[in-house]
């Protein structure tokens, strides 16, 4: 089967076609043949610790496709089945997945919007409900709004009945957003944007921010905080690690900072995030609350001109790849 790898080099990340066996599901898993994966900015880079392979890996994190063949203990699903799953070496024509992780396609989402579904809403839903605790009622901001997460998080943010603030580096990406839910817009391009975070919601903090930007933003994010509020460091895409700290409103505030990071969690926690997911995102994907949103879509022997294009922030929403 065709399949692709990731290597990093000092110039950053590079994708590779690889010809390698199609695999055979083990005990608990499933065997998809891909139809549609998307593209995630964390798999893709380069500079950062946790993401390195210099010497290559299977990529790709999320796919939907169908079920060939299932391992031992699998009872959930049958050969034929839709699903849309997480897990490794997915930017391949087959790939073998974790069943727990696996989560049936409705009947009205094509294999491009289920292709765009699994790590982007699951990210948004650790980041709001698990640990960021969003309430109806409460303000969201999210820095990064226009990226696959940001938006999964705008529009996860208006099902849980909040008011949301979206932060870009381009006003042009206004309108397309309100259209998904983010009630008012910031443009800011790195600077501290936290005095027109506080005009846009009234000359208060917000209860929630989510940071899918990195170090650059990290200080105006914090000062754009009410009391109590919380902060979700998601992404670094700026690959700035590190930034100031105000140490004085964290304690004043009593403010939450906490990270969303899928690379330390165990099998098992995966498969309960995606028990939660389930739970609490599913239902309003299937009744049309939530329509996952696809900026582009690529023919598969085009992946790295995806990735280019991902590389280019010029996306709103999901970058996806078809495989046929």
């Amino acid at each position: 089967m065709k399949s692709y790898w990731i290597r990093h080099e000092a110039g950053g990340a590079v994708l590779d076609m690889h010809e390698s066996p199609i695999p055979v599901p083990g005990p608990g898993q499933l065997l998809l043949r891909v139809r549609a994966t998307s593209l995630n900015r964390g798999d893709l880079l380069g500079a950062i610790a946790f993401h390195r392979a210099p010497q290559g890996r299977p990529a790709g994190v999320e796919a939907a496709g169908e079920v060939l063949a299932m391992g031992e203990g699998v009872t959930e699903f049958t050969c034929g089945d839709r699903v849309m799953a997480r897990g490794r070496g997915c930017f391949a024509e087959f790939v073998v997945v974790d069943a727990r992780l696996a989560t049936s396609v409705p009947r009205q989402l094509s294999w491009e919007q289920a292709g765009a579904v699994s790590v982007s809403y699951l990210t948004a839903w650790e980041a709001l409900v698990e640990y960021g605790h969003l309430k109806t009622g409460e303000t969201l901001l999210v820095v990064g709004a226009s990226s696959g997460v940001g938006v999964a998080s705008i529009q996860l943010g208006k099902v849980l009945g909040a008011r949301v603030i979206g932060v870009t580096r381009s006003a042009q990406k206004f309108e397309k957003l309100r259209t998904i839910g983010m009630d008012a817009g910031v443009c800011a391009g790195g600077v501290d944007f936290s005095a027109q975070v506080l005009s846009a919601n009234g000359g208060k903090g917000v209860d929630l921010a989510v940071n899918l930007v990195g170090g650059t933003v990290f200080t105006a994010c914090q000062r754009s905080l009410a009391n109590f509020g919380r902060l979700a460091v998601v992404g670094y895409v700026d690959g700035v690690m590190k930034s100031e700290f105000d140490l004085e409103a964290t304690h004043g505030k009593r403010l939450e900072i906490f990270g969303v990071s899928n690379a330390p969690l165990t099998e098992a926690m995966r498969a309960e995030a995606t028990r939660g997911f389930k739970r609490d995102v599913m239902p309003a994907i299937i009744d049309g609350r939530i329509v996952p949103v696809i900026d582009r879509v690529f023919p598969f022997d085009q992946l790295p001109m995806a990735k280019a294009y991902v590389d280019s922030s010029a996306q709103i929403g999901k970058v996806v790849v078809r495989i046929d």
